[in-house]
């Protein structure tokens, strides 16, 4: 697949329903990836998910060849991405960076760190950098670092998320950076993605409600746990990683844990391999938004659904201003 930084703005902006899937630990893989981007929604998966370098780059050369095929085949695939953790702990960063030199995903997630020469490779290729942030101050930093956009990861998102309504987190970022806003928060239903964009964002970024997907690695117990929870049944703690994040709280149950009386890890637990995910393997992270998940659906089947409450949310919107147009 051939693209440039404008072309890759354009796919995203061609996109019939203006989502972004998120990279979730141990839940986002090739066969979710494949199948995001045909459906239309960008979907994006964590590097370090893949077990060993080795293995990212079979996934990275999976994921590419079931995208030109399709492509090939006259498809309107939406862009791929992967999210690189650039936190001082990930020691597979330098090596992982060489596999997204070499095949040139269009959007590169970053995460835990300011992004300064991952930015510049990203740029050399053609593609777009994204970067999470949860506060103004690091907004600020990702921006000096030349990203193309910012995640806004709101309070209520599944993960690493922050505390800022997403109201006052648009808002305000959008004074000082003029790139693309992506929000993150509690998005699940068409409704939302229209709600994301009527308060100033360009895209939603949509993670919890994907776990219960056919094609999501996300076990059967972890798919079945987030269409059975609600808001309530989500705890943001810094106790299971050390950074504060939303769980499951019936997870850390079944793990023979104590919600109430957590124990902080001695040290940053952000970073794993795959087969070493001790505190993400059995605890469980989700938004607060699992209480919209009513099934566990194909992702094709998932989008579908997502496009027409998105339209017809909008469709009740311009519907009510005519009726107040002809009562005027």
């Amino acid at each position: 697949m051939s693209y440039n930084h404008n072309s890759v703005k354009e796919r995203l902006n061609s996109m019939e329903l203006p989502v972004i899937a998120a990279p979730m630990f141990l839940v986002s893989g090739i066969e979710l990836v494949v199948e995001g981007c045909k459906s239309g929604i960008a979907t994006t998966f964590p590097l370090l998910n893949a077990r060993t370098n080795e293995e990212l780059e079979k996934w990275m050369k999976e994921i590419t060849s079931q995208l030109e095929d399709a492509e090939n085949k006259g498809s309107l695939v939406a862009p791929w991405g992967v999210n690189l953790i650039v936190h001082h702990t990930n020691t597979r960063y330098h090596d992982d960076v060489e596999l997204v030199k070499k095949y040139q995903p269009p959007l590169v997630i970053t995460s835990l760190g300011k992004p300064t020469d991952i930015a510049t490779t990203v740029h050399e290729y053609g593609g777009l950098v994204f970067s999470d942030v949860i506060s103004i101050e690091h907004a600020k930093k990702a921006m000096e670092a030349g990203v193309d956009g910012l995640i806004l990861v709101c309070a209520g998102a599944g993960g690493h998320g922050g505390t800022l309504h997403p109201m006052a987190f648009v808002h305000e970022v959008k004074k000082f950076f003029n790139g693309i806003i992506i929000l993150a928060g509690s998005i699940s239903c068409g409704e939302d993605i229209l709600a994301a964009q009527v308060i100033g964002a360009d895209f939603a970024y949509m993670g919890t409600r994907l776990i219960a997907t056919a094609e999501s690695m996300a076990s059967g117990k972890y798919k079945e746990m987030t269409v059975e929870a609600s808001a309530s049944d989500i705890i943001y703690t810094d106790k299971i990683s050390g950074v504060n994040a939303n769980f499951i709280v019936q997870s850390i149950v079944n793990a023979g844990l104590e919600p109430t009386d957590l124990q902080k890890p001695q040290q940053l637990e952000i970073v794993h391999k795959a087969d070493e995910a001790k505190a993400w393997k059995d605890i469980w992270s989700a938004g607060q938004g699992v209480g919209s998940i009513k099934e566990i659906l194909p992702v094709s089947e998932l989008v579908a659904q997502l496009i027409d409450e998105y339209q017809t949310s909008i469709k009740k919107i311009v519907k009510k201003q005519l009726v107040k147009i002809n009562e005027a």
